[in-house]
């Protein structure tokens, strides 16, 4: 066989090579619609698009699912945890714990619509809000100044540290007789009271978050030039943060759990007073229902401090 058969065999037809490739060529319907999507892809969306698209992605199937089976779960357990309180009152359960002087969910309910028509109980709530506000305001504030210098300061720590260990295992009751002394009205030994209750929660949890600070986070950011405050601002805090939101949800929980022993001072109002007031009226419904109010207002609050901080923890969902 010659060479230039075996060459004709292997490359194709003389020429071949020379000759053009012919390019893809596009179907024209679908660059049509590639291109009406991108010029679609760059209109500005509307208000009402933008709020369809947000319900779209809420209401999908995949996330509704696993959202409502967890609310069934937890309401549920709620309701379990009603019945169980009625049959123990209505059998008067009297075995180890007793039932016989409990009110009834029912009675706890009646007793509850005829407050919420009542102005007089709007005013109890509001004005315990208004001192957890104060209170708590406060704490937080001068609670993560000082786990922050506790956390990255060992003389604060030598200096702060006795006084919080001697003064956070004293109960919000035993701060009573002080804060009636200290301070000179009711209301602001109400609310010092308060601010105890959530201020330590506060610093600890600020401490420990900036004293676990990663040393290499602190070394990458030194080798790029940054300086203490820089590390500071934009180190330590952001790995301190998941703690001091942690502090705060639990801070606002124990301040609601202090408020009850503080308004035993008041002698007017507050939902801590008016369950207090209830007890020394021998009148049980209103117990519970003081006693509920506090565990919902201090749920919906610790729910409210979390979704104020969750923004705060974008970087670490993202991460994830």
């Amino acid at each position: 066989m010659s060479i230039q058969q075996d060459d004709d065999r292997n490359h194709g037809e003389p020429g071949a090579m020379n000759a053009p490739i012919p390019e893809p060529q596009a179907d024209a319907p679908a660059a049509d619609a590639v291109s009406a999507r991108g010029a679609e892809t760059r209109q500005p969306v509307t208000p009402r698009e933008a709020v369809g698209v947000l319900v779209a992605a809420v209401l999908k199937p995949k996330a509704l699912v696993p959202f409502a089976r967890s609310w069934s779960i937890r309401l549920a357990a709620l309701a379990l945890g009603v019945l169980i309180w009625h049959v123990a009152t209505e059998t008067k359960f009297n075995y180890f714990i007793n039932f016989e002087n409990v009110p009834s969910p029912l009675k706890v309910w009646t007793a509850f619509v005829a407050h919420v028509h009542s102005t007089e109980f709007y005013i109890h709530i509001a004005v315990s809000m208004q001192r957890i506000v104060i209170g708590y305001m406060s704490a937080v504030g001068l609670g993560i100044l000082l786990g922050l210098m506790i956390g990255r300061s060992r003389l604060a720590r030598d200096v702060i540290s006795p006084y919080i260990e001697i003064l956070r295992p004293i109960p919000a009751v035993a701060w009573i007789p002080l804060a009636i002394l200290m301070w000179p009205t009711e209301e602001s030994s109400i609310i010092y009271i308060t601010f105890l209750g959530a201020l330590f929660p506060i610093i600890l949890n600020t401490a420990h978050g900036a004293e676990l600070t990663p040393d290499v986070l602190i070394r990458a950011a030194k080798s790029l030039g940054a300086n203490r405050r820089e590390i500071f601002w934009h180190v330590v805090i952001p790995a301190a943060l998941p703690s001091i939101t942690a502090g705060l949800a639990i801070g606002m929980g124990v301040s609601w759990f202090s408020l009850l022993a503080g308004e035993i001072i008041s002698g007017q109002y507050g939902i801590g007073y008016f369950t207090w007031n209830a007890y020394s009226l021998i009148n049980y419904p209103d117990i519970v229902v003081g006693m509920l109010m506090i565990g919902g207002l201090g749920t919906l609050s610790t729910y409210a401090v979390r979704l104020a901080t969750r923004p705060l923890l974008g970087w670490q969902r993202r991460s994830r």
